[in-house]
């Protein structure tokens, strides 16, 4: 089985993703580290030097041309949503997961929010984004895991294993 896990940024997609791919001996890839290998620059460093159509394009081209086997857990970057192409791809080749963080619980999270290389940020703010893509990744998900304040990745690990039935 192959699962992606998809939200926004601070939505523990790649800590829930490395602890289950471990718990489950699964390959675990994180989309953003793909977009960096392939790029040669930071997330960041995209957006800044390129803009944010730059890291949409790069992001969906690192998932589109992604080599899946079997047995992996997906982390994607929050701003995956976008590309239509990317989502079907991964929705034709995985389990889309989607974790439902409070948008509070997302703000105390991010205390690097001006370097991750957020799409959309400038113009819309975090508020602004966690509207506009909560819609998003519920449309694309097969499972949605509400995931509160107090949830540790353990936590995440079982609720997702408990829905996805792993």
């Amino acid at each position: 089985m192959i699962i992606t896990l998809i939200g926004m940024p601070g939505a523990g997609k790649s800590s829930a993703g490395i602890k289950l791919a471990s718990v489950l001996g699964y390959e675990f890839i994180d989309t953003d580290k793909l977009v960096i290998d392939d790029s040669g620059k930071g997330l960041q460093d995209i957006v800044n030097d390129l803009g944010d159509i730059a890291l949409l394009k790069a992001e969906e081209q690192s998932i589109v041309s992604m080599e899946l086997k079997d047995n992996c857990i997906i982390a994607t970057g929050g701003s995956v949503v976008y590309s239509e192409k990317a989502m079907n791809f991964l929705k034709n080749n995985s389990v889309i997961v989607y974790l439902e963080v409070p948008f509070g619980t997302i703000v105390s999270r991010l205390s690097n929010l001006t370097t991750r290389g957020v799409v959309g940020l400038k113009e819309k703010g975090l508020h602004g984004l966690y509207e506009e893509r909560t819609g998003l990744y519920s449309s694309f998900a097969d499972y949605k895991i509400e995931i509160g304040r107090k949830d540790k990745v353990m936590d995440v690990v079982k609720k997702i294993r408990e829905e996805v039935m792993l």
